[in-house]
C-alpha cells in the first residue's frame, strides 16, 4: 500500500492514474498489477445482466463506476479524505488541496475554482464536491449546514466527463467518445459464414474487415498489430464430434491470435496462414472468462430484407441466448452441450461456472445458466 496516496484532479477527465474513459479490462488490470498499492478491492455488479454498471470499490479510498454496455470509466468518486490509511495529498494544477495537513473545506474550493451555481454541492464542469458523510441514507441524514457555512469540509468528490449541455451527467449514460478509447473496438458486426467488421475509436476510421478463410495472420498483423499472445491449438477435444474425426492434420499445427485487448481471438491455419475461427469475447463478470478478455460490443448481422435494406435486423451480446437463437434459426433450437470451466482449473471454484455450448450452422453461442452469451464463435 501507499504510504501516502498523490493523485491530482483533472476535471472532465481523471484522477491520478485512472482516465475516465478507460475500459473495465484495462483497470482491473492495472490494479492488478499494483496490488501492493491497492490490495483491497471489490467488483459489485448485477449478476442477471450484462450491461448494467459496473463498481469498483478500492478500498478505503476510491469508487470507479463503469458504463453498463461499453465497460467503460463513467465516475470517480475519491472519499474519506482523512482517513490515515493511506493517507491522500490532492492537487490540482500543482496546489494542493487537501492533505494529512490540510483540511479541504467550502472556502478553499471556491478560492481555488471560483464561483458556480448555488446548491447543498459545489458543481463545476466535470468535478463535483460533496459535504456530506458517508453512509447516511436519506432517512437518516442529520440537518445539513447553512450552505454558507465556509468552513463545511469535503467528504466526496465526484470527477465526470463535462456535458456537452452543462447538465449533470446521468449515472446510466454512456461515457462519450474521447481520447482514452482512441484505437480500441467500439463494435464489431458479426455476419455468419463470412467474418467480422472491426470498428474502431475513434469512430471515424474506416472498419477492419475480417473474412474466414479469406484474411490472413500478415493481414491481421498489419490491421490490428501484433497480437498480445499468440497460442498453438493443444486442445482437441471437440473433435470426437468431429465427423472428420482426427484426420485434420493441418490442427496440430494451428495457432490462435490472442488480441486480448480487443477481445477477440482468431484461429490461423497452420498450412495456409488464413483465419479459420473468430471468437469474440462478452467479459461478463462473474463468469469463468471474466477479465481474461476486454468486452468486444458484438452484434450478428442478419440478411437484409431486399437490396436497398440499408439496415439489417441485428441481435447483440446483450440479448438472451433464447432470443439469439431464435434469430439464427426460427425453428426449433438445437441441442446444447455442458461446459464447466473449472475443471481445468484445480482449486477454483465459482458460483456459475457451467456453461452451455449452443451450436447452429457456421456460428456457435457459450451462454450461462442465466442465459448471458459470454463468447460467440464464427468458423
Amino acid at each position: 500500500m501507499f504510504s501516502t496516496l498523490e493523485v491530482d484532479i483533472r476535471p472532465g477527465m481523471g484522477l491520478g492514474m485512472f482516465e475516465l474513459g478507460s475500459s473495465l479490462w484495462n483497470v482491473l488490470d492495472l490494479l492488478r498489477r499494483m496490488q501492493h498499492a491497492f490490495p483491497l478491492v471489490d467488483v459489485k455488479y448485477d449478476p442477471d445482466s450484462p450491461t448494467t454498471p459496473v463498481m469498483l470499490h478500492i478500498r478505503p479510498h476510491l469508487d470507479l463506476l463503469f458504463s453498463g454496455y461499453h465497460q467503460r470509466l463513467h465516475t470517480i468518486c475519491l472519499r474519506r479524505l482523512r482517513d490515515p490509511n493511506p493517507p491522500v495529498t490532492l492537487k490540482y494544477k500543482e496546489s494542493i488541496l487537501s492533505s494529512s495537513d490540510e483540511v479541504l473545506r467550502r472556502v478553499g474550493i471556491s478560492r481555488t475554482f471560483g464561483p458556480t451555481y448555488p446548491g447543498d454541492d459545489l458543481r463545476y464542469p466535470g468535478v463535483s464536491f460533496s459535504f456530506e458523510e458517508d453512509g447516511m441514507g436519506d432517512g437518516l441524514k442529520s440537518p445539513a449546514p447553512h450552505t454558507e457555512d465556509r468552513m463545511q469540509e469535503v467528504r466526496k468528490i465526484f470527477i465526470t466527463q463535462k456535458s456537452l449541455n452543462g447538465e449533470i451527467t446521468d449515472a446510466l449514460d454512456e461515457v462519450l467518445e474521447c481520447a482514452a478509447m482512441h484505437g480500441e473496438v467500439e463494435r464489431a458486426v458479426v455476419k455468419v459464414h463470412d467474418g467480422v467488421r472491426l470498428y474502431l475509436y475513434p469512430s471515424t476510421s474506416e472498419p477492419i474487415r475480417v473474412r474466414i478463410g479469406v484474411s490472413t495472420a500478415q493481414d491481421l498483423t498489419c490491421d490490428l498489430g501484433p497480437p498480445l499472445r499468440v497460442h498453438y491449438k493443444e486442445d482437441e477435444r471437440m473433435t470426437i464430434h468431429s465427423r472428420k474425426g482426427n484426420s485434420d492434420d493441418d490442427a496440430e499445427s494451428d495457432y490462435f491470435y490472442n488480441y486480448i485487448q480487443h477481445g477477440v481471438d482468431f484461429l490461423i491455419s497452420g498450412s495456409t496462414h488464413a483465419v479459420k475461427k473468430i471468437v469474440l469475447h462478452t467479459n461478463v463478470p462473474g463468469t469463468p472468462l471474466f477479465q481474461r478478455y476486454k468486452r468486444c460490443p458484438w452484434e450478428i448481422e442478419g440478411q437484409p430484407e431486399d437490396d436497398e435494406d440499408e439496415s439489417p435486423p441485428r441481435v447483440r451480446f446483450s440479448d438472451r441466448v433464447e432470443d439469439i437463437s431464435h434469430f439464427l434459426s426460427p425453428g426449433e433450437g438445437p441441442t446444447s452441450m455442458v461446459l464447466d470451466r473449472t475443471d481445468e482449473e484445480d482449486g477454483l471454484t465459482l458460483p456459475s461456472s457451467r456453461t452451455r455450448l449452443v451450436g447452429f450452422d457456421g456460428i456457435i453461442l457459450e451462454a450461462t445458466e442465466s442465459a448471458q452469451v459470454v463468447a460467440v464463435m464464427l468458423f
